[in-house]
């Protein structure tokens, strides 16, 4: 029997292996869980679990987003996918259809031929393959590097995904575009945002660029992985690093320096709807060849995403958020101590990260519940609550109570809004 210690309780969690362990009431001070967190565990063979970066509980969620069919909830597949963008909410290791995954940026080193319509614009031809070996993934963390000789780290606050693009000294390699003559590509960073998911579920969109200082901004409605309705995103993207070269928006692989905005909505013809969004374009970076993306997140409202962003990350510092996730996470998991004694790494690799994983999901959506007014927090993402009631929630109970007493306030405060709503749509009797 192995013995597992919270800050209220002392339970024990069979484990075949760890029969002989021991409880020892000594706690080592520089054992540190996140070592034995691997957020890649469940990211092939249908687990859809989420391995980007991402606070407990948090909306902000982001990954590298794969065209594989293991991309559902979690963005991103260790398979030999290619990568398609780098999106900023996701859900974790679910079944049915995929969701989440809205408005993914993507970087390009420069135009083959530095002609703007020489890049690539669409998800199938700006996909590119991942350098195997270069994934990192740990609480808080995950990075990536491109056969474009890109780097990409990522790191969040609750409702904003703060990226590092790190380009090439100097020209790079044409391995992306083989049907270019020209074998370089010059260094002028662009970056695009895609008014898309996961899913291809965009209803309508429209999203904006400023000229002078990059930002771009946007929304869309997007239809849900279960049940029917829609839902409204919005986001806020800054960038750091580079003077600003162009802008424009895009469609299909079709981009120009104007107009500065874009609507698109359904035409009941094209399914998936059209590929659509803004980009902007850069001179050489400045300093360390890179560039920050900070996105912050709502579904309230364009402001309130760009707020978001400025009111949680207001100087784009990313060793600063990412320790501060770090912190997040190893506060959440200090509740829980246990006797490692002749455990194998494996073992308490198993362990750590399954007491990661489940703190993914419901997302605390509290101060982003556009449809009412309410003091009571607020989380969504409940999948499957007919089965996480009897696993998730009470060991939330017994590890977490303060966020699951959250948690049961917000069901309480859905049931009698959506019953007050229910009665005032009812027809009179």
């Amino acid at each position: 029997m192995h013995l597992l210690r919270s800050r209220h309780v002392l339970f024990a969690a069979s484990w075949a292996s760890v029969a002989h362990a021991k409880h020892n009431t000594s706690k080592t001070h520089d054992f540190d869980a996140l070592q034995y967190v691997n957020p890649l565990i469940g990211t092939i063979n249908g687990g859809h679990a989420f391995a980007g970066a991402t606070l407990p509980f948090g909306m902000a969620k982001s990954v590298a987003d794969v065209n594989s069919a293991d991309n559902k909830q979690g963005g991103f597949a260790s398979d030999d996918s290619d990568i398609t963008g780098f999106s900023h909410m996701h859900d974790s290791g679910t079944g049915g259809g995929a969701s989440l995954g809205n408005f993914p940026i993507f970087p390009q080193s420069g135009c083959p031929g530095d002609s703007i319509n020489n890049c690539k614009f669409t998800k199938i031809d700006r996909a590119s393959q991942r350098i195997y070996g270069s994934v990192e993934a740990r609480p808080g963390y995950f990075a990536i590097s491109l056969n474009t000789s890109i780097h990409t780290e990522m790191t969040v606050t609750n409702h904003t995904s703060l990226y590092r693009f790190r380009f090439p000294d100097n020209q790079t390699s044409n391995d992306t575009y083989p049907n270019q003559t020209s074998a370089a590509l010059p260094l002028s960073p662009l970056f695009l945002v895609d008014l898309t998911d996961l899913p291809d579920s965009r209803i309508n969109g429209s999203i904006a660029v400023d000229p002078t200082s990059g930002r771009i901004t946007g929304n869309g409605t997007f239809q849900p992985s279960f049940g029917v309705g829609s839902y409204n995103a919005y986001f806020c993207a800054d960038f750091s690093g580079a003077a600003i070269r162009d802008t424009g928006v895009w469609m299909n692989n079709r981009a120009g320096s104007e107009p500065k905005h874009l609507s698109v909505t359904a035409d009941g013809v094209n399914n998936p709807p059209l590929p659509a969004g803004a980009w902007t374009q850069f001179h050489a970076p400045t300093s360390k060849n890179e560039v920050l993306v900070r996105v912050g997140l709502s579904f309230i409202s364009e402001a309130k995403a760009c707020q978001n962003a400025e009111l949680e990350i207001p100087d784009f510092g990313f060793e600063k958020t990412l320790a501060a996730a770090e912190d997040a996470w190893r506060s959440k998991l200090s509740v829980v101590e246990i006797d490692a004694g002749g455990i194998s790494d494996d073992i308490q690799t198993v362990f750590w990260s399954g007491m990661y994983k489940s703190m993914m999901s419901p997302q605390d959506y509290t101060g982003e519940n556009m449809l009412w007014e309410s003091d009571e927090p607020y989380y969504d993402s409940y999948y499957c609550i007919w089965d996480s009631f009897r696993s998730l929630h009470p060991l939330l109970t017994l590890t977490d109570p303060a966020t699951q007493t959250r948690m049961i306030r917000s069901l309480i405060d859905i049931y009698r809004s959506e019953e007050h709503t229910s009665e005032l749509q009812s027809p009179p009797l």
